[in-house]
């Protein structure tokens, strides 16, 4: 029986297949990353849902711009790509691992690289199987290329760039013929650039390019009649274009005709340099004459040719040519992003299947990369070369995790559940734009993991905490799935319990029907998986509780748990009891306005504990839920303690209120919603609330103990809603009250929002992240810390159709 991995990916493999029958082309598909092949998880999940990938060089950083312009430079063109509907996928060599898709501090990294190497096809062996006398692996940023050919393996069609290679003048004499046009020749990748660079012999270069069947257009941009093949800095070069295209349209429109046809060679589209920052060909010329005379004289020869001559024309043209550099390669981008996008409309109108099928080989690995390994693939790293349409897998330890434990330094308790969005798609033509009742009603259906559990601990780990995430599954098909792509995610399954199929118990899924603008018409959701048993009932969960998740939460000793509402009275006590005798931060995410009063249902023999000894450190609710919390520890009497009072005693509150500083520290209209009183009345329970307001920001309420530094600092003064003045700083230990309204970092469109879901969630699972690395580094972080980037976080998530968006690891280098 292939393992539970191969079984996930068995529809998208039908799919292929069904495209190579219609097609009658061999395709390669990647199912995975190797010890020497990393795809990103943000690529790897666009690919996969067809969405628009745009591949980014990196040889422009590691030997085209110094550190940290460099940085910046490579920031801004995935930026770019963003704002265009597209996602970066930018390629380069770290550590001896070939990356599709660097995150923010990978791509640091290599920028402050001082030893980076170049690296071309020829070069990809030596840089990823070889180490450095000292042993160290390496890095390099890759030409066009080495990028073209990790490009193609990921499943990536479209690739910007600045300037192509091509045959140098006098080659007649020196075969100096750059090793890109030879790589178009034998790569399917649409490779979109300013031409050659100016200095190459432009004529001789698309002579080289169509003898190797290379397709190569030019963008009118604008022109009319003959459009000349641009030479770089200049929009003209005097040598006509073989073919011109109107817009990314026809791009696109070219590439899907050429991948259709199963044709192995590349394709070449030039974008000229936007006009206001050209630099005439005539002016150029003059330029580029006496770089190459001074090239000749100091002998510069093979690869040292270009970055001379560059670097005179640089000295000859001043900052014109650099700035016209840095305006035509951000150009090519953008129409690199439009391109990828039309593409993927196309592709979606034939049904061509995830981006992933390519052709040649198939490649499929089950395990991780391991870039400390050097040792030959074997039955434990399993790749298997086949040039048949059907997958092949070696034997592979069944005992042995497909993902490798970590230190985890956050736990994760709460559900995974596959969730599925019916989006509303009337047929062409139909006269009906709703959703029919009792019929069925044509729809785009698509799967993803979620669960608010899962995603708090997906967000914590794309931010770069160590995650162990406990959950449960059920012993069926749905189980199966969600536990492939957890370990797809990079998240582990050690700690999600299969569940007998004989208890009963089934995977938690979550179906929501929307209509065709995408709000939501009605949804289901089985989420009893976690719930208590019932009279006779085996007790699974407990069973796991006391035989997986306990013992892990013990040895591991996390600074952080984070624990989400859909677990009953019951275990919930359980998990804030384990958590609090390791003393670990315990977090609490409250679901939803019925699931958030749990915390005020525990069991009598475990009830809530108040500040100093709070169980419960941070709640992350949204206002109604907020409402919701309130409404139900007054309704359980949780007012009438005499533990509670002595807190609110403490707070330094005047007893005719304080209206007044609350809305000053707020706003009128919150003060007016009771939000901040709702607040200060949960601070004794959870003395740390981060209240999500959507468009209105995020309202921080936090006890301050005696003696922060906050309560004598004139940077936080305007934040101090009260002191303690009743002299019991020594026994209780409270200083004061923090309030603070943290205004939405992004005010965004209602046409950008893609989906709700997750965006809370996420919220957290960042919040969570950067207080555990805070105490990483050996301090108590603080939640204003985080703030922003959680918001920032959100908005990604927002703007996303995952419920998490793989995109968050950008927003690392903030942390």
């Amino acid at each position: 029986m292939l393992p539970p991995r191969c079984l996930f990916r068995s529809n998208a493999s039908r799919h292929a297949t069904q495209s190579h029958l219609r097609f009658g082309v061999q395709r390669r598909a990647i199912a995975l990353n190797s010890r020497l092949f990393k795809i990103s998880e943000e690529v790897r999940q666009a690919l996969h849902e067809r969405r628009p990938v745009v591949a980014l060089e990196t040889t422009i950083y590691t030997h085209g711009w110094p550190y940290p312009d460099n940085l910046a430079l490579a920031s801004r063109l995935e930026s770019v790509v963003r704002l265009h509907g597209g996602v970066p996928a930018t390629i380069g060599i770290l550590e001896g691992v070939a990356h599709v898709g660097l995150a923010a501090d990978e791509l640091m990294r290599l920028a402050s690289s001082k030893h980076a190497l170049k690296i071309s096809r020829r070069d990809l062996g030596f840089a990823l199987g070889l180490k450095d006398a000292e042993g160290n692996s390496f890095n390099g940023g890759t030409t066009i290329a080495g990028t073209m050919v990790l490009a193609h393996l990921a499943g990536i069609k479209v690739f910007t760039t600045g300037g192509l290679g091509g045959v140098h003048r006098g080659a007649e004499q020196t075969m100096d013929i750059s090793a890109d046009l030879t790589e178009l020749g034998r790569t399917p990748v649409a490779v979109i650039s300013s031409g050659c660079k100016s200095f190459l012999d432009i004529p001789r270069t698309i002579e080289y390019l169509e003898t190797q069947g290379v397709a190569v257009a030019t963008f009118a941009d604008g022109r009319k009649g003959n459009v000349h093949f641009p030479a770089f800095y200049s929009r003209d070069s005097e040598v006509e274009s073989p073919k011109v295209l109107q817009d990314a349209q026809e791009a696109a429109s070219v590439i899907h005709a050429h991948s259709m046809l199963g044709l192995q060679s590349g394709l070449h589209f030039a974008n000229p340099v936007p006009l206001e920052h050209e630099i005439p060909f005539a002016e150029m010329e003059v330029a580029i004459a006496q770089a190459n005379a001074e090239g000749i004289n100091a002998g510069a020869t093979g690869a040292a040719i270009t970055p001379f001559i560059l670097d005179k024309i640089k000295q000859l043209t001043g900052s014109r040519s650099l700035t016209a550099n840095k305006a035509l390669v951000e150009s090519n981008v953008v129409m690199g992003a439009k391109v990828a996008k039309a593409l993927v409309e196309l592709q979606k109108h034939d049904d061509l299947g995830p981006q992933l099928d390519l052709p040649s080989q198939r490649i499929v690995s089950l395990r991780p990369h391991d870039p400390q390994s050097r040792q030959p693939f074997n039955e434990k790293t399993s790749v298997v070369l086949t040039n048949s349409t059907s997958t092949q897998v070696s034997p592979v330890d069944q005992n042995e995790p497909l993902v490798a434990t970590h230190n985890a330094n956050v736990f994760v308790a709460g559900t995974l559940a596959l969730d599925y969005a019916c989006n509303h798609k009337p047929r062409s033509g139909s006269t009906s734009t709703g959703l029919e009742m009792h019929t069925s009603n044509p729809a785009q259906i698509s799967q993803s993991l979620g669960g608010v559990g899962h995603n708090v601990a997906r967000a914590a780990h794309l931010m770069g905490a160590g995650v162990q995430f406990c959950s449960a599954v059920g012993d069926d098909l749905s189980g199966r799935a969600a536990l492939a792509a957890l370990n797809d995610e990079g998240l582990s399954s050690e700690a999600v319990e299969s569940v007998a199929a004989d208890s009963g118990k089934r995977t938690a899924q979550y179906v929501a029907v929307n209509e065709q603008s995408r709000d939501l018409a009605i949804a289901v959701a089985d989420m009893a998986i976690l719930d208590t048993p019932r009279k006779g009932e085996p007790d699974t969960i407990g069973t796991a509780f006391n035989d997986n998740w306990l013992p892990r939460l013990r040895e591991a000793r996390p600074s952080h748990l984070v624990l989400d509402a859909n677990w009953p009275p019951t275990y919930l006590a359980r998990w804030l009891k384990a958590g609090s005798e390791i003393n670990a931060h315990i977090t609490f995410e409250p679901v939803s306005n019925a699931k958030s009063a749990i915390p005020f249902q525990l069991p009598s023999k475990s009830p809530l504990s108040v500040f100093p000894k709070s169980t419960i450190r941070l709640i992350t609710p949204n206002a109604t839920e907020l409402a919701a919390m309130y409404t139900a520890a007054r309704a359980g009497s949780f007012f009438d303690r005499a533990d509670w009072w002595a807190v609110i005693d403490a707070l330094g509150i005047p007893s005719s209120g304080a209206r007044t500083a609350m809305s000053l520290a707020t706003s009128p209209a919150l003060v007016d919603q009771g939000i901040p009183q709702q607040s200060v009345q949960l601070l004794p329970f959870f003395p740390s609330i981060c209240t999500k307001l959507g468009a209105r920001g995020v309202l921080v309420t936090q006890i301050l103990p005696a003696n922060d530094a906050r309560l004598s600092s004139a940077d936080h003064a305007p934040y101090i809603l009260s002191r303690c003045n009743n002299d019991t700083e020594d026994s209780l230990g409270v200083g004061g009250v923090y309030m603070r309204l943290f205004p939405a970092v992004e005010e965004v469109a209602e046409e950008d929002v893609v989906s709700v879901n997750g965006v809370g969630d996420t919220f957290c699972g960042v919040l969570v992240a950067g207080l555990s690395k805070a105490k990483q580094e050996g301090r108590e972080g603080r939640v204003e810390e985080w703030i922003d980037v959680a918001q920032r976080a959100a908005v990604l998530t927002l703007k996303s159709e995952q419920a998490v968006s793989p995109g968050l690891g950008t927003l690392r280098m903030l942390m």
